[in-house]
């Protein structure tokens, strides 16, 4: 019985695997967001050749002067989402498979890369859907035309909206710093007192 059970938990433990399908899927779907982006932005780039033209007018350069604006907000939103895919795959294969060994060896990979639990991944993911909500923001107030004094006020409200949540977004990291900054051991023989102006040194009771 004892060989049944050992072997039904090795099983369990391989069946992580699985998890590299959705790794290569994220990796791949990165990658096509990535390329798809880069294409536009090549388009993009071509098409602001004419913009310099004497004899291109005020108001066809106006046009292409949003169009161009609208353009650059679409492919920082597919950056945004490719790179949302991104440290998907990474944090998956981290939290499932294997730690990775060369991340931790980079200086920049403990900014987005390295994930210890799978809420720091959900953390690490809200934060770029985030931004892909701002960028998607903006590009609904490009083409929003301003038709009522009521119109500004709903503008004005999203604003505020956008900055209450960068607010508790920056305040929920600063909380977890706190809370993950490790406590001095019990029983510590020195502290200090900053009461009165004065610093003072208690030892502990004997």
């Amino acid at each position: 019985m004892k060989w049944l059970e050992h072997a039904f938990e090795t099983l369990l433990w391989q069946s992580r695997v699985v998890v590299l399908s959705a790794v290569v899927s994220s990796l791949l779907s990165a990658f096509a967001m990535f390329y798809l982006a880069t294409v536009d932005a090549f388009y993009m780039l071509t098409h602001l050749a004419s913009y310099a033209e004497p004899t291109l007018d005020a108001q066809a350069r106006q046009e292409l002067h949003s169009a161009t604006v609208g353009h650059v907000v679409e492919i920082v939103d597919g950056y945004l989402l490719g790179a949302v895919l991104l440290i998907f795959a990474l944090g998956l294969y981290e939290l499932f498979i294997s730690k990775l060994d060369i991340a931790k060896a980079s200086e920049t990979s403990n900014n987005v890369l390295l994930i210890d639990s799978l809420d720091d991944l959900k953390t690490r993911l809200a934060k770029v859907i985030l931004m892909i909500l701002i960028v998607k923001f903006f590009e609904h107030v490009i083409d929003m035309h301003f038709s009522a004094p009521l119109d500004l006020l709903y503008l004005a409200g999203g604003i505020a909206l956008i900055g209450v949540a960068l607010y508790l977004t920056h305040g929920g990291d600063s909380h977890a710093e706190i809370h993950s900054q490790p406590t001095p051991p019990a029983g510590t023989p020195a502290s200090l007192d900053t009461s009165h102006g004065t610093t003072r040194k208690h030892t502990e009771a004997e």
